[in-house]
């Protein structure tokens, strides 16, 4: 009566908490005291069906979270595929016995169960031989069922704490992504915010470009071997799993998955979520993990409800940008308009101070345009803004820009340029423009230019803009269909444009 009174207290200690790490030490505690093992664990099963040891006491490589155990495989794994206790009073004389504890002469595994399902497996091990008597295999027995309950109340309780966690996680990303309307800054708010709220190592996360998906943005601890902007196909590795299927794809062992593509030197679980609003397949997310077996089934349905939030929130974004874009572009030729002109000169002016950088800008004006319309009409006259603002493209690289000014005044903004330079650009654009036979315009189209540079020019917008429109103003002044430099240029005022 007096074990049976101690257990029933020991019991109550088991279950006097719901923390799932200090129910076990509770329950190896009391093992450990009332029943004086050399040595003891609690083996739990993972979501590949092998038996781990959570916690223990003792020594042995047993007690170590890497060594898994297949359940049907040693004393332990044995009880857990029988469901019932098993008890071997001389472990020498049993080739079920794995043999991990070098000191170990018997052993008592004991599975706990919840309705029929075992969870895990009490293992006891003496330095004695018949150490385990029928009383003592009893009273351990009881108390198994008492610490299975107890694991089933930590199990909820966690599982709880969990749910509430990954909510205030959704919510909380909701929020935040919502108000991010610059893509590349929601691409990095978003890596931040899922390693702030889930248990990963790296986030990464691709977006589609045709036939690639393309790392537009990663954080984490790991050591990358993909680096920014480098591209996968998209039907391949994981990720592409992801998107074929339109589900999040797991795979908690990455070196036994033919498909996978290594991305991190240390990955060995990965999560790939697809990212899709509106059946437009946007991208991947990709969540990293240095630990095999990260990754619970129970992680996907947040996890897939945080990867809707950022495709939203990217599809969002990309069309804030299409707004943005389109607020830049003058609508009839699709040069840059001169609001977009204004800023990105102011830019570039604080860039090449601060860098000490060159930086051109070039006027340019259609000689004639008003005489034009008035002889040919204005629809062809819409029509030959149109060809000259492809033609400036066609001749200059992908770094500078084409601003339609005002009217028929265009201007060339040229980072990382000097004068000289300018100058046999002006001239490549004069050529190409007075060579080019304009449907509908019998006679050749010409255009006059005027160059100058920052810093000898000005340091200013209205230093360096002034000088340019003086270039240009004697260019025309010296007969049109010219460039000149704004070193060579006449101050005076300019005319109106004719």
């Amino acid at each position: 009566m007096q074990k049976v009174a101690i257990l029933y207290d020991a019991s109550q200690a088991v279950l006097s908490t719901f923390e799932l790490d200090e129910v076990l030490l509770q329950i190896l505690g009391i093992v450990r005291d009332y029943f004086h093992l050399q040595s003891a664990a609690i083996l739990l099963v993972d979501d590949q069906h092998r038996l781990y040891a959570r916690k223990h006491y003792g020594s042995g490589e047993i007690y170590g979270e890497d060594v898994r155990l297949p359940i049907g495989q040693g004393i332990t794994g044995i009880a857990a595929q029988k469901k019932r206790p098993i008890y071997v009073s001389d472990v020498s004389k049993d080739a079920r016995y794995v043999d991990f504890v070098k000191s170990t002469r018997s052993e008592l595994a004991i599975p706990l169960m919840v309705r029929d399902e075992v969870v895990g497996v009490l293992d006891c091990q003496s330095d004695q031989l018949n150490f385990f008597d029928a009383e003592t295999i009893d009273l351990l027995t009881l108390f198994s069922t008492q610490a299975s309950i107890a694991l089933e109340n930590a199990r909820l309780y966690s599982l709880e704490q969990k749910r509430r966690s990954q909510l205030e996680a959704i919510n909380a990303i909701a929020r935040q992504t919502t108000a991010v309307l610059e893509r590349d800054e929601l691409l990095r708010k978003v890596c931040t915010l899922i390693l702030q709220s889930f248990p990963v190592d790296h986030v990464v996360l691709t977006l589609r470009e045709g036939e690639k998906l393309v790392v537009a943005a990663h954080e984490g601890k790991l050591t990358p071997t993909i680096e920014m902007g480098g591209a996968l196909p998209a039907d391949e590795g994981i990720g592409g799993r992801a998107l074929a299927t339109a589900r999040a794809a797991v795979v908690n062992d990455v070196a036994k998955d033919p498909a996978y593509i290594a991305g991190f030197t240390e990955t060995k679980s990965e999560m790939c979520l697809p990212l899709i609003s509106f059946g437009t397949q946007l991208g991947v997310v990709c969540l990293e993990s240095a630990t095999t077996g990260s990754f619970d089934q129970t992680d996907v349905q947040p996890l897939e409800s945080v990867a809707d939030i950022i495709a939203t929130a990217i599809q969002n974004a990309n069309y804030f940008e299409q707004a943005k874009a389109l607020a830049n572009v003058d609508g009839l030729t699709g040069a840059y308009n001169r609001r977009f002109f204004e800023s990105k000169l102011a830019e570039e002016l604080e860039r090449a101070s601060r860098y000490g950088k060159q930086l051109a800008v070039v006027m340019l004006d259609i000689d004639h345009f008003k005489r034009l319309n008035d002889e040919f009409g204005h629809l062809l006259g819409d029509e030959v803004l149109r060809q000259v603002s492809a033609l400036f493209r066609a001749q200059l690289r992908k770094l500078d820009f084409v601003c339609r000014y005002g009217g028929e005044e265009f201007v060339l903004l040229l980072p990382e340029t000097s004068g000289e330079d300018a100058l046999a650009v002006a001239e490549k654009v004069r050529r190409a423009i007075e060579a080019h036979a304009f449907p509908g315009v019998p006679r050749p189209v010409t255009v006059s230019i005027g160059v100058a540079e920052c810093p000898t020019h000005g340091l200013t917008r209205d230093e360096v803009v002034k000088a340019a429109d003086s270039a240009l103003y004697a260019s025309k002044q010296g007969g049109r269909n010219r460039v000149t430099a704004a070193s060579a240029a006449r101050t005076a005022a300019a005319p109106a444009n004719d």
